[in-house]
């Protein structure tokens, strides 16, 4: 009774906290500019303290059933209190949400006019992350990456092999499995594709396809290799805390 009656004023308190830290002048402006009226009342997309709107005239879509803030650009939910009020958004390709979804604070998100980025329900990028889809981007469902993580899926100039003359692809796509964790600071470089239920190590760097080691491994340095088998974050022991901690 006493631990059913602190979760549930543990929970009040969070989303207290959540709502006091909605900038509403780009929440309001944001969700009506992008999604019709009936989407756009429900205000599912919450923007937290200071954001710049570069650009959003590619399109926004969200799959689902829609609820009041299920995606949280800046959302408060890490041990880090303070933002520098860095967060942008420059959105000119299509972006799809699967169901709800967290961007740290201080974020960068790209979306090039011909990129398709995805993001998995409850999938997540820490503080200081930062987005790059020129191609494509798939995040499976309940992939959470650490703070100052990237995912870019290009290397913005064109490469040759100087002995052939041939000009390499610039860009590659990207697909990360349901049920990743990762540490801070990694780096998801184009062509990068990982399998469920897969923990990278901080301080990583991936670009190549992880899936052939199959589900449950660890993987990390630079570039990542094969550290462990049979390893997993316990996702099970704790979903209805994340869940309830990260709903609005």
């Amino acid at each position: 009774m006493i631990k059913s009656t602190y979760r549930k004023c543990r929970s009040f308190y969070h989303k207290f906290r959540f709502y006091y830290s909605v900038n509403w002048t780009k929440t309001l402006y944001f969700n009506f500019k992008k999604f019709p009226f009936e989407i756009a009342k429900k205000l599912p997309v919450f923007f937290y303290k200071r954001v710049k709107l570069t650009s959003i005239s590619g399109e926004i879509q969200i799959e689902g059933n829609i609820k009041r803030g299920m995606i949280g650009f800046g959302q408060p939910y890490e041990l880090n209190t303070v933002a520098k009020g860095i967060g942008e958004i420059n959105i000119q390709g299509k972006m799809v949400f699967k169901g709800h979804a967290q961007f740290g604070k201080d974020y960068f998100v790209f979306i090039g006019e011909n990129g398709y980025c995805e993001f998995g329900n409850m999938s997540s990028m820490g503080t200081g992350g930062k987005l790059i889809c020129l191609e494509k981007v798939v995040l499976g469902n309940y992939v959470r990456l650490g703070a100052e993580s990237q995912i870019i899926d290009t290397n913005f100039h064109d490469m040759i092999d100087t002995v052939t003359g041939e000009k390499q692809r610039k860009t590659g796509p990207i697909f990360i499995g349901n049920y990743n964790y990762s540490g801070s600071r990694i780096s998801i470089m184009k062509n990068t594709e990982t399998p469920d239920f897969c923990t990278i190590a901080t301080n990583s760097f991936c670009n190549k396809d992880y899936t052939s080691w199959g589900n449950n491994i660890l993987i990390g340095g630079i570039p990542a290799k094969l550290i462990k088998t049979n390893i997993s974050r316990d996702w099970e022991g704790e979903k209805e805390l994340l869940d309830d901690f990260l709903t609005i």
